[in-house]
């Protein structure tokens, strides 16, 4: 990792790879939403509601996944030094917000048919929208520190903290009784209790949803590292 600590390293890779996730990420969700939108079977109990999943399902592990980016950077950063490390958290924590607020939203207007209420103060949706108010909180404090010249030491720190609620998270539907359901794919074990046909177009939406977001997250770095080359030169120019 510390090959790329450099910032020029780092853009000569980041610039191509921003435009291969953004367009096979978008190519890939079109694809793979068409399948789970027209030629997936609804599902036997929930009927066509269970399409909703097909956005909510990566929106949810996209919004764990960025936290627990965020948590990985601010550990490196905190040990390691890694300089690039601050301005990676900085990136992932707005889109992770957005596509958690994207799963709270889905989640909620797939469970009015389904459960018959938008909203239940269950483990599942109340974890993940303590979530969603840690990314608001981060977002807020890393800019606050941010524009006051720190290091980003403090937000490091809440990052590492926030990241107790991830297998909160993942565990809410086992240590309560919870309107949510259980977990219907294991990575770890290789199981799902989806059938082919519906479980395919969900994998590929995730997959290219997480190439979007890593676009997206790369977007975000180029352009703070270009900012603070423009600050950087601005302040040399006013020195003389």
């Amino acid at each position: 990792m510390h090959v790329y600590a450099n910032p020029t390293r780092f853009l000569k890779l980041a610039r191509p790879l921003t435009a291969w996730l953004g367009w096979s990420g978008a190519v890939l969700i079109l694809v793979a939403l068409a399948f789970g939108l027209f030629y997936a079977p609804p599902e036997r109990l929930q009927g066509e509601s269970v399409r909703i999943l097909y956005v909510h399902v990566p929106a949810a592990w996209l919004g764990m996944g960025g936290w627990t980016g965020i948590a990985f950077a601010s550990l490196m950063q905190l040990i390691w030094r890694h300089p690039l490390a601050a301005v990676a958290a900085r990136a992932v924590a707005v889109p992770g917000a957005a596509f958690t607020f994207v799963c709270l939203a889905t989640g909620s207007l797939w469970g009015r048919p389904t459960w018959g209420t938008y909203w239940e103060w269950d483990g599942r949706m109340t974890s993940m929208l303590v979530l969603l108010f840690l990314y608001l909180g981060y977002v807020a404090l890393a800019a606050a520190e941010k524009d006051k010249g720190g290091e980003g030491r403090v937000s490091a720190i809440f990052g590492l903290v926030g990241a107790v609620n991830i297998p909160i998270i993942h565990y809410s539907v086992v240590w309560w009784n919870t309107l949510h359901q259980g977990q219907s794919i294991s990575f770890v074990r290789g199981t799902s209790t989806i059938a082919g046909p519906m479980l395919w177009p969900l994998l590929g939406a995730a997959l290219g949803f997480g190439l979007l977001f890593g676009a997206i997250v790369l977007m975000r770095m180029r352009a703070e590292l270009a900012r603070n080359k423009i600050e950087a030169r601005m302040k040399r120019m006013a020195a003389k």
